[in-house]
């Protein structure tokens, strides 16, 4: 029986590594650089087209690829030669200096740990939700191209994210595939002795056993850590289950196991990271477990080595509203953590919930992931120049008498990595416009080059990406229909919808009430007028998941698929299913708009719409996230007055016939407007505006050198400088801190005095100092900033002691007279040579 079915020995059924040459594709295979070089693609389609234009994972096609056809290929010498050039190819790409070494060659910096929940790598490797990865994998791949030193950590999901069905009704329904590592783009990771390398880790009652796994991304790795190990219990085996699935229980474990088992991983690999990148607070468990590591290590107390690898720590938050923060009960925390705390950082569980929490007395407050970041990190950062204000405003309360606009928190707006996203023909035109080397260090001669570009190449590039798009979508359109049981009529039809001439609208994200998927359909009739007018057509093309367990977003979803479901709406709406990686690619490619209608300020940065940048597709996007910094009358449009209506149905409702105003009398007619040529000359000039301006702007080069330079590099020299000498000045700084709690409610201002000439006003205040050292405190004049411009602050010198007083000081200043005298107060704040205030100590007196 077996030898008539072509059964063999087991032995024979493994992958055919033992065919020469199969360790060399395998090299190619297993490296995500092919996500976005695209100089393999021919390799894996010329041993299974078929499977490859459905997976795109090289691993797969290789695996899957028979032993005969693998020796026929290889045995080919033009073949071979290729395959051997392309690998040389990339590990001269590995090996060559980038911008990183020629900018900072003689950097404190040798390792960046990125920790995140998600990383959206490639389709390949499914370990994705949304933004957050999405965010995640472009900077490692940017790091990757730039040549900074980063390793990224993260968890492995046996399931990953679910996969959207959409049922005969209209429904959303959720799929959970398994993810077979041995279908994924990873190895094992193994010790010398061929060991696969596995970290226990202490929960209450048990251990837990995490495989650890690698992922080549470039010169970058990235590592994976999974419970589904064999010595585990069953239900241990499934905390790596799910991305974001299951109850505040399981995600606590996840964190648990991301944050502290995380950080032992690169301890058992001999990785000293000076900087650790915590990319939201799901992570924020490192910060207390490489502080445990650094004390264990340099004998010193939790508190000391806080402070001493604090300075090494970035926190990014990309949360706008308070409740998307993770939060634990007391309970959870102590039951998971409360030994954790007690026998290996040596404090008490009280200490460990103050961290997170805003009143460390309070004892019924849930326990914040991100206000645990902030009191571990030594810089914070929100995703774009809008989100660091909303988050100056959702941290206030940790700094307490504060001016909101002192709360530390910066910004780096989030930037998408455009070789990933970039269509081949895009490719093709950047190449030839900006040269093959454009996305691998500086980008400020993109802009001029590009608009060199005439109108004719510039609307031919947008057509051939239209037709290409209706091709893909008509095909996966048919395939979807097919898949639901559709009949074999609505399957054909299908095959012919869309005009690849006709004006494209895209909407695709998580549908969720806030981002306000349904905005077009206030008015379903007067969208339908729009999208059926015979001289002016429009065709939308939409997708998007919502959480399994978010009904207003599954019934939002389902309100879109009856609406489309009509006879005069079906032949110009497609709702595709299963929004994921690859389908966005092709959206962002193919659209001619892309819109977004979020509720301000909810959109943190939001990075779909730069993607469109590099393919030439405009934005139509509330102005919020990126857009809001982004947006020029002469790059895109813009919906809505910049200001924020809350949850406002009345706004909702103006926000909506405003789309309908724009769409109907600027963006319509604007691309069927035509010169002799039939060029639409003021849409490809708006066009190509926004390639040029924003694509450069908006791309991770972008954001990965602002975080190098503005993070990275002074974190890394920070963290340098308080670990010298076993972290001494770990000990100097809690005393210090100590002094402050103890000594400030005695601080007290005595009498200001004030004289005004020569233009100047000189400002003379005593400062009654108890027994604090004045070198510990900074004495400074402080007004507000005028039209959002940064607050005005002048220390103030002492210039004579107070006789009548013991550490009693008169301090002055001055300032020109181009201010009243009463825009100015005096104020104390904390001092301390390399400290971050108020990051790391949030005492302050005002004189009024």
């Amino acid at each position: 029986m077996s030898e008539q079915a072509g059964i063999h020995h087991p032995k024979q059924r493994l992958i055919s590594r033992d065919v020469e040459g199969f360790d060399t594709l395998a090299e190619l295979a297993l490296d995500m650089r092919s996500t976005w070089n695209h100089a393999t693609d021919q390799v894996w389609r010329q041993l299974d087209p078929v499977l490859w234009e459905l997976t795109q994972n090289p691993w797969v096609v290789l695996q899957t690829a028979s032993r005969e056809k693998l020796q026929d290929v290889l045995a080919d010498p033009t073949f071979r030669k290729h395959i051997n050039e392309l690998v040389q190819a990339r590990r001269d790409a590995a090996e060559a200096p980038a911008w990183f070494q020629q900018a900072h060659p003689q950097s404190a910096l040798s390792c960046v740990a990125y920790f995140s929940m998600e990383f959206m790598l490639s389709e390949a490797l499914p370990i994705y939700s949304g933004g957050l990865g999405n965010v995640a994998g472009d900077q490692l791949k940017a790091a990757s191209d730039l040549g900074v030193p980063v390793i990224g950590v993260g968890l492995l999901y046996q399931q990953g994210y679910f996969r959207q069905v959409i049922d005969k009704d209209g429904a959303q329904q959720a799929l959970f595939p398994y993810n077979d590592p041995g279908q994924l783009p990873i190895t094992p990771l193994r010790k010398a002795n061929g060991e696969w390398l596995r970290l226990e880790i202490a929960l209450p009652g048990y251990s837990v056993w995490l495989r650890a796994w690698q992922v080549q991304v470039g010169r970058v790795q990235l590592y994976l850590l999974d419970s589904n190990d064999a010595a585990n219990y069953p239900a241990h085996r499934g905390i790596t289950s799910e991305l974001y699935g299951g109850g505040s229980e399981l995600r606590l474990k996840q964190e648990l196991l991301l944050g502290i088992g995380g950080w032992r991983l690169l301890t058992a690999l001999g990785i000293q990271p000076e900087v650790c990148h915590l990319n939201e607070g799901h992570a924020a468990f490192a910060v207390l477990e490489r502080a445990r590591s650094f004390m264990e290590e340099n004998g010193k107390t939790f508190a000391e080595a806080l402070a001493v690898t604090r300075a090494g720590n970035l926190f990014t938050t990309h949360t706008a509203v308070a409740a998307g923060f993770d939060r634990f009960v007391p309970a959870l925390i102590e039951r998971y953590l409360g030994g954790y705390a007690e026998q290996r950082l040596g404090i008490t569980r009280h200490d460990l919930l103050a961290l997170g929490r805003q009143n460390p007395h309070d004892s019924s407050e849930p326990f914040n992931m991100a206000y645990l970041a902030i009191r571990g990190s030594g810089a914070v950062n929100g995703v774009s120049s809008l989100h660091g204000r909303i988050s100056r405003h959702l941290f206030e309360p940790l700094f307490a008498h504060w001016p909101t606009d002192e709360v530390p928190v910066g910004h780096v707006t989030n930037g998408v990595h455009m070789p990933t996203w970039d269509s081949a023909a895009s490719d093709d035109l950047w190449t030839k416009v900006c040269g093959k080397d454009r996305w691998l260090g500086a980008t400020e001669t993109l802009e001029q080059d590009m608009r060199q570009v005439p109108d004719n190449q510039l609307w031919q590039f947008r057509l051939a990406a239209s037709r290409s798009f209706v091709d893909y979508v008509r095909e996966r359109l048919s395939r979807q229909q097919a898949a639901c049981g559709m009949s074999p009529e609505t399957v054909a039809t299908a095959k012919h919808l869309f005009d690849p001439n006709t004006l494209t609208l895209g909407f695709a994200r998580r549908f969720a009430s806030y981002k306000r998927p349904n905005l077009l359909l206030h008015d379903p009739e007067r969208l339908l007028r729009l999208l059926t007018n015979p001289q002016r057509p429009v065709q939308l093309i939409m997708a998007g998941k919502a959480h399994p367990a978010d009904e207003v977003g599954r019934a939002l979803i389902q309100q879109w698929t009856h609406f489309i479901q009509r006879s005069e709406a079906r032949p110009h709406i497609i709702f595709l299913s299963d929004y994921d990686m690859h389908l966005t690619g092709h959206m962002v490619q193919g659209v001619d708009v892309w819109l977004n209608t979020p509720q301000r300020p909810w959109e943190a940065c939001g990075t779909s719409g730069m993607k469109v940048l590099v393919n030439g597709g405009i934005n139509l996007s509330v102005l919020d996230g990126w857009w809001a910094e982004a947006y020029t009358p002469e790059v895109g449009w813009a919906l809505g007055d910049g200001q924020e209506h809350g949850d406002n149905p009345e706004w909702d409702a103006r926000d909506a016939e405003a789309l309908y105003d724009l769409l109907e009398n600027e963006v319509i007619p604007e691309f069927y407007s035509r010169d002799a040529q039939g060029v639409p000359t003021a849409w490809v000039a708006r066009m190509r505006e926004s390639m040029a301006r924003l694509t450069p702007r908006f791309s991770t080069n972008r954001a990965v050198c602002e975080y190098t330079e503005q993070h990275y590099l002074p974190a890394a020299t920070a963290y340098r400088a308080r670990a010298v000498d076993k972290g001494a000045i770990g000990v100097e700084l809690v005393n210090w801190r100590q002094t402050l709690e103890q000594q400030w409610s005695a601080l007290r201002f005595g009498e200001m005095t004030l004289v005004t000439e020569s233009g100047q006003h000189g400002f003379e205040v005593q400062v009654y100092l108890d027994d604090l050292n004045p070198a510990a405190v900074r004495v400074e004049l402080f007004a507000n900033g005028i039209d959002s411009s940064v607050p005005e602050r002048v220390e103030m010198k002492p210039v004579r002691e107070l006789v009548g007083a013991i550490n009693g000081y008169a301090y002055h200043a001055q300032v020109p007279v181009t201010r009243p005298a009463t825009d100015y107060t005096a104020r104390i704040i904390p001092q301390h040579n390399g400290v971050a205030v108020p990051l790391e100590d949030a005492h302050i007196l005002w004189q009024r």
